[in-house]
């Protein structure tokens, strides 16, 4: 793979994790369950995580790594703020709005996953992150799916 388009795919992933982390923490902010707090701050440390490997990855790479999430992530934050000072912390919306950023990450990490020629460390390391990041949109799915029920 080119190391352009290499650094690239990796920064993009980096800015997908970076708006997750954001994402968890302001959406643990507006929750009013301290169960969902615990959970979106969890997740957000998830994403920290796999935000610094990625950033291991571009380094590796002889690269300057990406450092903050995206545009349109801090307009999907500010969303979520209003969004919670607006609905009274629903605990509902914040699901309903943290699952709609794990289906941007999910689409993220399957996009990259689908370059042919990624170098096999690489490759490993994204099939992980995105077993997590699955796993983390299905739990919180879940999660949403339960509230609805119960609203």
């Amino acid at each position: 793979m080119d190391h352009d388009r290499l650094v690239s795919l990796l920064n993009d992933l980096i800015e997908t994790s970076k708006d997750g982390q954001y994402g968890f923490d302001t959406c643990a902010k507006h929750a009013s369950s301290a169960e969902l707090r615990q959970l979106f701050a969890q997740r957000a440390t998830d994403c920290r995580n796999a935000a610094r490997e990625l950033q291991s990855l571009v380094k590796t790479e002889n690269a300057a790594p990406d450092t903050s999430g995206s545009a349109i992530g801090a307009m999907h934050r500010g969303w979520v703020a209003v969004l919670g000072t607006v609905a009274g912390n629903s605990d509902k919306r914040m699901l309903e709005e943290a699952e709609r950023g794990e289906d941007s990450a999910v689409a993220s990490y399957r996009k990259a996953l689908r370059e042919i020629d990624l170098p096999a460390d690489v490759r490993a390391t994204l099939e992980r992150q995105m077993a997590g990041v699955q796993r983390n949109h299905d739990q919180i799915k879940a999660l949403r799916d339960r509230a609805q029920a119960t609203s």
